[in-house]
């Protein structure tokens, strides 16, 4: 009979959110796939799990890969662990999924911490819409790349941020997509845990007083949405003819124009027929 593959997320700082189930399922497996096992032998420590733990990381994660899928095909049930929060969300366990589903194991996600979420919740800024961006290249010319690929995204923007480099993607973020709104949100769920909410520029004034400190999560503020076409309403009448001649029905062609400009949809209908 082939064993599960148990997703369990571990928590992001407080030891106190890691969750009964969380805790009974590493109690119950047959061993443990961790990043890092120092890491992981802390937390099991805490609760009192002793139980067999495999190194599994991103410079060893096809050949490791093999040999606990090798296991849970003989049988054998494992949990993967990240170092904090939820595995396979910026981390290698993504692949040791993939790799199951290939196959048809069985996966079981045991819900945890998320510094994303739990960043997005407190930032302040629009929630119904985001996108996870990770952790933007050391490469310069990449990094930038990335951020001229999504200037124009409307919805709230993620990345994870390490110290050393915060000051430069902030000064990267300020070029690329203009002043916006941030919220950086560092050591959550820490002693000293801290949500600073204001502007690039204004962080950038922040962190030339003061170097920063801890692991980030910055959420950023999605790009306005766009002025419309100012186009006189002579004009904008002949682009719904336009639209029209090429085979869009005059009410469409007129929605569409009118989302455009600034017209309304029935003036712009109404002109177009006459």
């Amino acid at each position: 009979m082939v064993g599960t593959l148990y997703v369990v997320g571990t928590p992001i700082g407080n030891l106190s959110d890691f969750s009964p189930r969380a805790v009974q399922t590493l109690q119950e497996v047959d061993f443990i796939a961790a990043e890092d096992t120092r890491v992981t032998q802390k937390l099991l420590n805490h609760f009192q799990i002793k139980k067999s733990v495999v190194s599994y990381y991103q410079h060893n994660l096809r050949e490791r890969g093999e040999e606990i899928l090798s296991r849970i095909e003989a049988g054998e049930s494992c949990a993967i662990v990240t170092d904090a929060g939820m595995p396979c969300i910026s981390d290698p366990g993504e692949d040791l999924v993939f790799l199951c589903a290939q196959r048809g194991i069985s996966t079981v996600v045991v819900p945890g911490p998320s510094a994303v979420i739990s960043a997005l919740a407190v930032s302040g800024l629009p929630t119904a819409r985001f996108a996870f961006e990770g952790f933007l290249s050391t490469n310069r010319k990449n990094r930038m790349e990335h951020l001229a690929q999504i200037a124009g995204d409307q919805h709230t923007l993620i990345f994870y941020e390490a110290p050393h480099k915060l000051v430069y993607t902030l000064q990267d973020m300020l070029k690329a997509l203009g002043d916006r709104r941030i919220a950086l949100c560092r050591e959550l769920t820490k002693l000293h845990e801290e949500v600073i909410r204001t502007t690039f520029s204004g962080a950038l004034k922040l962190y030339g007083d003061k170097p920063p400190r801890g692991e980030y999560v910055l959420i950023v503020e999605g790009a306005p949405e766009p002025e419309p076409v100012r186009l006189s309403l002579a004009e904008a009448v002949r682009r719904v003819k336009e639209l029209r001649a090429s085979g869009l029905p005059v009410s469409e062609a007129a929605r569409q124009v009118a989302k455009e400009t600034g017209y309304k949809k029935g003036e712009l209908y109404r002109l177009a027929l006459e």
